[in-house]
């Protein structure tokens, strides 16, 4: 009796299996897309290690715009992740959140650009460092969290929500859980700010209470995340 001879592999079975063959590495579509080189991976790492020691190139932009800021005596308040690691929370970021009046957005461009910062495109509000490339996102008093329709709450005069830690100026806790509260509930891709509140009132050990000092727009959402918080992490933080 001749052995069966199966039919060689032509790398795609054929089509009466009913089956949608996968590449020949075994992935297909985003799950084969190599975003970053060996090197860029190592890169970002090393950031990542330079940043909880104070000396990434967020570090770097952040400190040199706020030289030039107290250089042009235009007030502002560092908001966003660093203002996070600045009330207790240490966690990572690639950029820098600051608050200014439109005004002094207007004299910052006008002395700042093309000296050390450099538009993200043409007529962008944000700007980047020219040597770090670190995105500078500038978030101006009156404007309005989340999907800006108005619901009776601003961004704050950041010379009235400021506070002094290490040499620069930050928005105070209580705003900062405002404006983070604020833009989640109108935000989808912004759950990491509902992470960020749960994790600031665990640091800093907040009361139910605290929410009564807040925007009556948020107070509600602050309880509940409160109440969420006292339920201890599944994973350590």
């Amino acid at each position: 009796m001749m052995p069966r001879r199966w039919p060689r592999p032509t790398g795609r079975p054929r089509e009466s299996q009913g089956r949608c063959p996968l590449p020949a590495s075994g992935l297909q579509g985003h799950d084969a897309a190599v975003t970053e080189s060996d090197t860029e991976f190592l890169a970002r790492f090393e950031q990542l290690g330079r940043f909880f020691m104070g000396t990434s190139d967020v570090h770097v932009a952040m400190a040199r715009l706020v030289k030039t800021l107290e250089e042009l005596g235009i007030p502002y308040a560092i908001c966003g992740a660093m203002a996070v690691n600045a009330h207790g929370l240490k966690r990572a970021t690639e950029d820098v959140d600051i608050l200014l009046t439109p005004e002094g957005l207007a004299k910052f461009k006008a002395h700042a650009l093309g000296r050390g910062f450099v538009e993200k495109f043409a007529g962008s509000r944000g700007v980047k460092d020219a040597e770090t490339k670190v995105p500078i996102d500038f978030l101006l008093t009156g404007g309005i969290p989340g999907d800006g329709v108005p619901r009776g709450m601003t961004f704050a005069d950041p010379a009235a929500v400021a506070i002094d830690h290490a040499g620069k100026k930050y928005v105070s806790l209580a705003t900062l859980i405002e404006m983070k509260v604020a833009s989640a509930m109108t935000t989808r891709d912004r759950l990491r700010d509902w992470d960020d509140v749960i994790r600031l009132i665990r640091q800093n050990e907040l009361g139910e209470h605290f929410g009564d000092a807040l925007h009556p727009y948020v107070r509600a959402k602050y309880q509940e995340l409160w109440r969420d918080a006292q339920t201890p992490p599944s994973m350590p933080e």
